[in-house]
């Protein structure tokens, strides 16, 4: 299949993080100053409008799932997707000019600009009821609560990890993953050998360079100290003491071992669309849904992978629920009724496994081993087992860490900054 064909059907969700435009699935008016759409008098639920993030045309499974839910129910539902380099700003302008949608995709906790309890602080989301606050996986509420109150309702578990092209590597002899870090190091050079390379990396877009490190960090960091992030916000560690300088040694070890594309540092999303879909490299840093669009667009078989422990470490990984819905405040109360009462029909277990298998992740409703998607079998064992972390920057202060972590690793590449300027600006702006 062309390469072209594979670009549009990949899907990075808002870990890229949402092409105008306005799909209408059955007519109603947008939400925003003027409330959303009401009911028309014969029973049927308000209308409401959905914002979600959208990477390309075929990147539609939030649309696809309201639409079923506006066929079952007859509520009317309006989704505006915004592409994914514009869709934070378009949710925090919008808010706060009063003209956002009822409901929009967030991040949970405080590490970005959409982030659910920076915005409920601010007066921005609606208060949900108790079947959204059951869905918070254990140990994750305050990246959805304040003081009791749930503000934003998890999408589903989405594993994020090194996505791997099993056909491009057995052209190049690689024939198995990585098991450890020392082995991912020669598969490296076997893959250079063999004409291409073993990563390709955004490094120009610091939310992948920053993505990127979280995945090392889930062994070197998260592993050993699952309350890392805590002990970092009561000063007890800091990231210039802690495996934070090893996650980022990493970085530059596979850059000098010719791990990353040539050019790797000014790299975009389309270098990885271009690179992984086009059997250049045999890994990238992407959320795990992607491994099964790659593999319908270009019949290449593709898995989810862990970063490979190094020497005395256990396997780990990173997962979460990593996207919510959330009410604006700001709508009528009839469409906020209306909105809730969507969430509480995508958290029916049958609709909640339909929706992790249009967005290729896993159901908010728990981990089966038995019902995962086919690419989660090599970290099967890792997500029932609980041998993850969520991604640490959820409960991060401020999107500031992690600016810095994704800005400073570009600069490694580029030999603009050192491990320890990177580790000091991370310090600096947790603190600040």
């Amino acid at each position: 299949m062309p390469q072209h064909t594979a670009s549009r059907q990949l899907r990075w969700s808002l870990l890229a993080a949402p092409v105008a435009g306005v799909l209408i699935l059955a007519g109603c008016s947008a939400g925003g100053d003027d409330g959303g759409s009401t009911g028309d008098g014969d029973g049927t639920a308000a209308g409401f409008s959905v914002m979600v993030a959208q990477a390309n045309d075929q990147d539609d499974f939030y649309a696809q799932i309201l639409e079923q839910y506006s066929e079952e129910t007859g509520v009317e539902v309006e989704v505006i997707p915004y592409p994914s380099d514009a869709y934070n700003s378009q949710v925090t302008t919008q808010l706060q000019a009063g003209n956002a949608a009822d409901v929009m995709i967030l991040a949970p906790g405080t590490g970005q600009p959409i982030s659910v309890i920076t915005l409920a602080e601010a007066g921005f989301l609606e208060p949900l009821d108790e079947t959204s606050a059951g869905l918070i996986p254990a140990g994750s509420e305050m990246e959805f609560q304040i003081d009791g109150e749930t503000y934003a309702q998890p999408t589903a578990l989405t594993p994020v990890g090194m996505v791997f092209n099993v056909t491009a590597a057995d052209e190049v002899a690689v024939s198995e993953y990585p098991a450890t870090y020392e082995d991912l190091l020669d598969a490296c050079t076997t893959a250079r050998d063999g004409g291409k390379t073993f990563t390709v990396l955004a490094g120009g877009i610091p939310f992948n360079t920053g993505l990127f490190s979280m995945l090392i960090s889930a062994t070197r960091v998260y592993a050993e100290t699952p309350d890392w992030n805590a002990q970092r916000a009561a000063g007890d560690v800091t990231f210039a003491d802690s495996g934070w300088r090893e996650v980022l040694e990493d970085i530059i070890e596979m850059n000098e071992s010719g791990c990353f594309q040539d050019g790797a540092e000014g790299g975009t999303f389309d270098s990885i669309t271009q690179g992984l879909g086009g059997g250049t490299s045999l890994t990238a840093a992407v959320p795990g849904s992607a491994a099964a669009s790659i593999s319908q667009a270009t019949g290449a078989e593709l898995n989810v992978q862990a970063f490979p422990p190094a020497s005395g470490q256990e396997a780990f990984t990173v997962t979460g629920a990593n996207y919510a819905w959330g009410i604006n405040a700001s709508s009528d109360d009839d469409v906020k009724a209306s909105a809730q009462a969507f969430l509480d029909w995508v958290a029916e277990p049958d609709n909640a496994q339909a929706y992790a298998e249009l967005s290729g992740s896993v159901p908010i409703t728990g981990i089966d081993p038995e019902t995962l998607l086919p690419q989660y079998a090599p970290i099967g064992d890792l997500l029932s087992s609980g041998s993850y972390a969520g991604l640490p920057n959820a409960t991060w202060p401020n999107p500031a860490v992690y600016d810095a972590l994704g800005i400073g690793v570009q600069g490694l590449l580029t030999g603009q900054k050192t491990v320890d300027q990177v580790l000091a600006d991370m310090d600096a702006a947790w603190d600040s």
